[in-house]
């Protein structure tokens, strides 16, 4: 085996999105500790992705392919935000969108990272046992949203979906609490009920602060972005235009629940009329036509109860999601190996390539755990570039694989050869070093090395080290395919940078990472 010390410079992350059940807590007594409940105990997997969307964004080196890597760690998070990215609200042109690459390409990254935030969020309260006022505040907070950013639309706003993505989070604190909350929801609604205090005054009364500096500190935390943290401050802290957009979703809400003949809903169109010059019919029609579009959007969120309280509201038939499809690998197999040719097929970003290669392999052969992993400059490792399934300890933390000649391990086995590799427990235990043992376990698994110039370079590994399901022939013919397309890419990729007269872009000459 003779490794070069020319590895690609990928700059992947990875996070572990591991499913945590609901659990019963004790209540916390303070602001600071229902955020703290709420951000590490309630709603991890929310933070978890919030945070590290909020460091992609941060950082000018990292981009749609850090995105994307963060949104499959999550395979319920990737089916629901592909379902949404494939309606015609975000794909009028209906090309068929069956990776998270080619969304981000077609939709583009901003717009998935919203939709990311929106999925991932009701990924962590619909898991819980919602309450009725738990569904009334999604509905409201969906139902403001789409105006809100209709809205926008209509005034030519840079960024809608930043404004939908503010809308439905501005009251992220009331409606984190009564999905989460027990006694002290009860007791605020006691004291609502008997008719001596506003919502606020008895929040503030049983909490000792309101839902909406709950929300604030939510914010804060989970790092959400300028515009959601600006609109959930008081009003007379903000000057910026798109904040009345905000609140003004929500007035129109408030409105429509005393009528379209109320003094509010006329206020509110003349708002409206102001913003955007239409005629008061237009108006009408499109706050009629805005309840559908929000009864529809909570569906594709899998919010059916806030989407019925939103249809009742105009005593009209709500049509329910349909169940998740069983997804039909050979079918999405097919399609994802249609996506590698039309990105090879140009000059291509070698990047989106392999990112494309391991979600082939990790969705379309349904494996658990799957990454590419590149040599260290030392030869003595392999060092993880993209991950996906992968449970570890932190977000900063990387796989390691340790290359053993003496005694030979998986991994030097792996790189020493050209094909791809089936390791066995029952037929090959020798390979199976403890320290391999501590980083994958002792689990079947497939292996292929990745070649630069006929040199290896790293590796993809894949298996199902979590499920304990079996694998297959088929599945190990599946992953041959997919690792070569990574190696023909490679081969490809350099051809046309020599055609071109370019040093390799993405290539670290030096070794470094």
């Amino acid at each position: 085996m003779t490794p070069t010390n020319d590895p690609l410079s990928l700059n992947l992350i990875d996070m572990s999105m591991e499913v945590v059940p609901p659990k019963i807590i004790a209540e916390p007594l303070t602001l600071h500790g229902w955020t703290h409940v709420l951000c590490n105990e309630e709603m991890p997997i929310f933070s978890n992705t919030a945070l590290s969307i909020h460091d992609i964004l941060s950082d000018d080196r990292k981009g749609a392919m850090e995105l994307a890597s963060v949104i499959l760690q999550d395979p319920n998070l990737t089916v629901k935000l592909l379902k949404i990215s494939n309606t015609p609200h975000y794909n009028p042109s209906r090309q068929k969108m069956v990776t998270v690459s080619r969304a981000i390409i077609m939709i583009g990254s901003d717009v998935i990272r919203e939709l990311t935030l929106v999925c991932s969020f009701f990924e962590s309260i619909l898991s819980a046992v919602n309450k009725q006022q738990a569904n009334e505040e999604i509905a409201q907070a969906i139902h403001a949203a789409v105006h809100a950013k209709s809205i926008a639309i209509a005034m030519n706003d840079k960024s809608p979906e930043e404004v939908f993505i503010a809308t439905l989070l501005n009251h992220i604190g009331s409606i984190s609490f009564w999905c989460f909350c027990g006694e002290q929801g009860e007791q605020i609604q006691d004291l609502i009920k008997r008719g001596k205090y506003s919502s606020e005054e008895a929040e503030k009364k049983v909490l000792g602060f309101t839902l909406t500096e709950l929300g604030a500190s939510l914010s804060k935390a989970w790092k959400l972005g300028s515009l959601v943290e600006e609109s959930i401050k008081p009003k007379i802290l903000s000057k910026n235009p798109r904040v009345d957009l905000v609140h003004l979703g929500y007035e129109i809400t408030e409105a429509l629940k005393e009528g379209a003949y109320s003094e509010k809903y006329e206020v509110c169109v003349r708002k409206i009329e102001a913003l955007t010059k239409q005629s008061k019919k237009a108006i009408n029609e499109k706050l009629q036509s805005n309840t559908d579009t929000a009864s529809d959007i909570a569906c594709q969120f899998g919010a059916t109860d806030a989407a019925l309280l939103l249809q009742s509201r105009l005593n009209q038939v709500v049509v329910m999601g349909e169940p998740a499809p069983v997804i039909d690998k050979t079918q999405l197999q097919l399609q994802i190996s249609q996506d590698i040719a039309s990105i090879i097929s140009d000059q291509f970003d070698i990047n989106l390539l392999l990112e494309t290669v391991l979600e082939g392999i990790h969705r379309g052969i349904g494996m658990d755990r799957t990454i590419f992993s590149l040599l260290a400059p030392d030869k003595q490792s392999l060092k993880e570039r993209l991950s996906l399934g992968w449970r570890k300890e932190s977000y900063e933390h990387k796989v390691i694989f340790n290359i053993s000649e003496t005694p030979a391990n998986l991994f030097f086995h792996a790189l020493s050869g050209t094909q791809a590799f089936w390791p066995k427990p029952l037929d090959n235990g020798k390979l199976y070093t403890l320290r391999d043992i501590n980083v994958v376990g002792k689990n079947e698994c497939f292996i292929m090395p990745v070649f630069s110039n006929k040199i290896p370079i790293g590796l993809i590994y894949t298996d199902r080290g979590i499920s304990s399901q079996r694998l297959t022939e088929e599945d190990f013919n599946a992953f041959k395919y997919f690792s070569q397309q990574a190696n023909i890419g490679l081969t490809i990729y350099r051809m046309q940078r020599a055609v071109n007269g370019k040093k390799d872009s993405g290539i670290d000459q030096s070794g470094g990472y």
